[in-house]
């Protein structure tokens, strides 16, 4: 008697068909999908390394917005740049009581409008005072020609603003009567050999720019701008007759063996 139910399968020969036809079917599939995926990935690299430069380059400016007019010197390899870090500003009293004046040392200075209260603007013991900084000998704030060390900040009557600093004898008076408030140097180096751009700051204000070993072992501050860099060149134009400078930033970023540069200039004051 035969069995109720009849017993199916499938050969060794019919699954190597399947296999077979399933590898052909893959292949030709994958043709199709490996030049997407491939230019996904590519252009996935490729913003990676816009957003590293560009983030890199648009806060170098933001800092050097707040440079102090003058103050900007970059190393003689073009590979680092420095500039003193303004916090506040204002416009001091050239008559009448607590005026500034300038024939003698003076300790403190009555400020024309009130003390600036936005964020990381309020003026703090230690911060230096400068006036009518012009980068050159006798008008230097890295020599210290024009600037001394904030002590203390008051009110007076009627409402005056004062600033009181170490006695200081300013060598020249600002024609329009303004004076910066500020709260230390920073500077960018980049090393192309480590592949890092790097933010230096919190460290002593010394005459002549120092190297990236020079701030490393001075102990300063430092974050991370850029990584996979492998070039980077800054430049300064003052523009001695213009009312401002520009400096011109490139930085080169390479991932895989692709690369993407960057070029961006930033105007900056040189009014002081």
């Amino acid at each position: 008697m035969s069995h109720p139910f009849s017993r199916t399968g499938f050969t060794l020969v019919e699954m190597v068909v399947v296999i077979a036809i399933t590898g052909v079917l893959a292949a030709a599939v994958a043709v199709f999908i490996r030049q997407p995926v491939q230019g996904y990935v590519d252009a996935a690299r490729r913003a990676e390394m816009s957003d590293i430069a560009d983030t890199a380059l648009r806060r170098m400016a933001r800092d050097l917005k707040l440079a102090l007019p003058n103050s900007i010197r970059v190393a003689p390899d073009n590979k680092s740049l420095e500039f003193l870090m303004t916090r506040s500003g204002g416009r001091y009293r050239t008559e009448g009581v607590g005026f500034l004046d300038f024939s003698q040392a003076a300790s403190s200075l009555s400020q024309l409008g009130p003390f600036a209260s936005g964020v990381g603007q309020a003026i703090v013991p230690g911060d230096l005072l400068v006036i009518y900084n012009l980068g050159i000998t006798g008008a230097d704030a890295y020599a210290g020609d024009n600037s001394a060390s904030i002590t203390a900040i008051g009110v007076t009557l009627p409402n005056e603003p004062v600033i009181n600093f170490i006695t200081k004898k300013f060598p020249f008076e600002s024609p329009d009567a303004r004076f910066q408030v500020v709260e230390g140097p920073v500077s960018y180096a980049c090393d192309t050999i480590a592949g890092t751009l790097t933010r230096y700051s919190g460290y002593p204000i010394v005459p002549t720019q120092q190297t990236a070993a020079g701030l490393a072992a001075s102990g300063a501050a430092r974050a991370l701008a850029a990584s996979n860099v492998t070039a980077c060149s800054f430049s300064y134009t003052p523009g001695v007759t213009a009312r401002s400078g520009v400096v011109a930033l490139s930085l080169k970023i390479t991932l895989s063996g692709e690369s993407v540069q960057l070029y961006q200039e930033a105007h900056v004051s040189n009014v002081p």
